[in-house]
């Protein structure tokens, strides 16, 4: 499971969660080129970034920081959920 931690969540994994989590499609070429837009401009809500969140918690068995769930745009949350990999927090 080392590897894992050594995974990153990129911006295609991104885009994949929100259609299948949230029903929202997103390019990942647009999603990338906007990353710095909030969430809500590309049709998420707080809800459907929980479930994201949620997802990539099952996913690596890892708690992610609570900030995860209240970040605004796409790559804040990138960042984050990254950086909590990445150390394991």
């Amino acid at each position: 499971m080392t590897d894992q931690l050594d995974h990153q969540v990129t911006v295609e994994d991104l885009s994949a969660l929100m259609k299948r989590t949230a029903g929202v499609h997103v390019d990942p070429v647009t999603l990338r080129q906007q990353s710095g837009d909030g969430f809500d401009t590309f049709g998420l809500d707080s809800l459907g970034l929980l479930g994201i969140v949620a997802e990539l918690e099952k996913r690596y068995g890892l708690g992610l920081p609570e900030q995860a769930e209240r970040c605004k745009t796409p790559a804040d949350f990138l960042a984050l959920v990254n950086g909590a990999l990445k150390t394991g927090v």
